[in-house]
């Protein structure tokens, strides 16, 4: 049996530790990376870097390297590829499966607003505050380039790239965070507004409750949805369960 995972999340390396060991002699797992961190975390097993050439070249590549099951463990908001899994495992006829962490659910005293995308997040910020939080990652941030009235303190893995807000501090960092430390660079920095996606997972959730305790506003983009007729999996045991049933 061959299993290909494509990963890049806490998520996905749990779930190749899992496989690596649970398998029979002669199973392979390959998980595949994006290449978009400098220094990612690798999974046990093969690990390919780097993209495919779209669906028609994903396709190719489960047919080459004969596999037998597919898992799209991406980030919940890598959705391109998410849609190009499933045009590939149908061509290829390779059964498909989404691993998606769930995804965060507001609490009393949460003064949310969710939004679609980054671009409706920047439209809604400059009536909610005026020193951001701004954890959406280093993609993307072209979308608030031009809100050179509000200062924004800017928390990735990796340094951003392309245009940018003219008002940014970059803080390069990687979950898990703590209650502590998040409340912390909101008093330090003087934050009164978040913006977040809705990435689910405990690594970054302490960001929330800090917001929650301090009374501020947090911009939450919603995620895109997993394409229809793809399975999903909330953990890694339950992959783990659907690859067993595939086995008999």
């Amino acid at each position: 049996m061959h299993v290909l995972v494509l990963g890049g999340t806490t998520e996905a390396r749990r779930l190749a530790e899992s496989l690596v060991g649970a398998l029979p002699a002669g199973a392979r797992v390959t998980s595949s990376l994006a290449g978009r961190v400098a220094s990612p975390k690798l999974p046990p097993g093969e690990v390919r870097v780097g993209g495919f050439g779209g669906a028609d070249g994903l396709a190719e590549w489960l047919r080459t390297h004969r596999v037998d099951a597919l898992i799209d463990a991406t980030h919940p908001f890598a959705g391109t590829i998410s849609f190009h899994a499933a045009s590939a495992a149908t061509a290829a006829h390779v059964p498909l499966l989404a691993l998606r962490r769930p995804g965060w659910v507001p609490v009393d005293g949460d003064r949310w607003h969710p939004v679609g995308s980054l671009d409706e997040a920047a439209a809604a910020l400059p009536t909610l505050g005026r020193r951001v939080f701004l954890t959406t990652g280093r993609m993307g941030l072209a979308a608030f380039a031009d809100l050179d009235s509000l200062w924004f303190l800017m928390r990735s893995v990796d340094a951003p790239e392309g245009p940018c807000p003219a008002r940014m501090e970059v803080l390069l960092d990687r979950g898990p965070f703590t209650l502590d430390g998040e409340r912390e660079l909101i008093r330090r920095h003087r934050l009164d507004v978040l913006v977040t996606k809705d990435s689910g997972g405990d690594a970054t959730a302490p960001k929330l409750a800090a917001a929650r305790e301090a009374g501020i506003p947090v911009v939450v983009v919603r995620r895109p949805p997993v394409p229809e007729g793809v399975p999903v999996a909330a953990t890694p045991e339950a992959a783990v369960e659907w690859l067993a049933g595939l086995r008999g």
